[in-house]
């Protein structure tokens, strides 16, 4: 990685500060982010959405299962971001066969339920390293730090869960008054209402949706984060930084 070409600030930071750092990272390149990441997460969601009709958490289960797929879309952004790159469409669509195609099986199979993929992504998809080169690798990167990875993990999920709560709760909170009592029976009891089981399975999945939409960017911004922070530690990336503006 060129060190000296990287747009962030390097020095040594808590893993927690390493979060927050990622998330400065996503507020500063939205456009980048979500300009990417929309249109391929809107093909998924549409998708999902086809099969509600079948089975009611169907859809749901199709995003959640493709997160670490859909990830690798916005690790390539934020790779670039760092270099303070603006990311297109036409930049993705050029890279599509490395970043959608590269590692499918690893990354929808037994990495799918890795308790800090966000944490070593980079290693699978940026440094692209290969069997026991590989193992090593995220040995050296987790060394210390699985604690750390686990819980960005853990919070990421409750956060979600929470949020996921709060947008269909919505609609009871915005409902009339007089209606509050129709919502709430709906939810529990939704064969009894014109809305039906349907209806109610769609603001489900909607929901989901719209918070993994949301809220994913910052967890992968989180793991790079992370991730840079541990190279920091590893490599001295900040100082090889003070060095190479100092002597600009």
């Amino acid at each position: 990685m060129r060190v000296d070409g990287l747009a962030v600030t390097l020095r040594p930071r808590s893993q927690g500060e390493a979060c927050d750092l990622g998330a400065a990272l996503v507020r500063q390149h939205a456009g980048s982010i979500w300009r990417c990441f929309g249109p391929v997460y809107a093909v998924v969601a549409v998708l999902a959405l086809c099969t509600v009709d079948a089975v009611g958490w169907l859809p749901m289960l199709i995003v959640f299962w493709l997160k670490p797929w859909l990830d690798r879309t916005l690790l390539f952004v934020l790779s670039r971001a760092v270099f303070g790159e603006a990311t297109r469409w036409r930049d993705l669509w050029r890279a599509r066969r490395h970043v959608w195609g590269g590692q499918l099986l690893r990354t929808l199979l037994w990495r799918r339920f890795s308790p800090w993929r966000a944490y070593t992504q980079a290693i699978e998809q940026l440094e692209a390293q290969r069997g026991s080169e590989r193992r090593r690798r995220r040995r050296l990167l987790l060394n210390g730090n699985r604690g750390a990875a686990t819980a960005l993990q853990t919070a990421f999920t409750h956060a979600e869960a929470a949020l996921c709560y709060g947008a269909i709760l919505l609609l009871w909170w915005f409902a009339p008054a007089s209606s509050n009592a129709d919502v709430w029976d709906w939810f529990f009891h939704p064969g009894a209402h014109a809305a039906g089981q349907l209806g109610l399975d769609l603001v489900v999945a909607l929901s989901y949706m719209a918070v993994v939409l949301f809220l994913e960017p910052f967890y992968v911004a989180a793991g790079f984060a992370m991730y840079l922070n541990r190279r920091v530690a590893l490599e001295a990336w900040d100082i090889e930084q003070e060095f190479r503006h100092a002597f600009a």
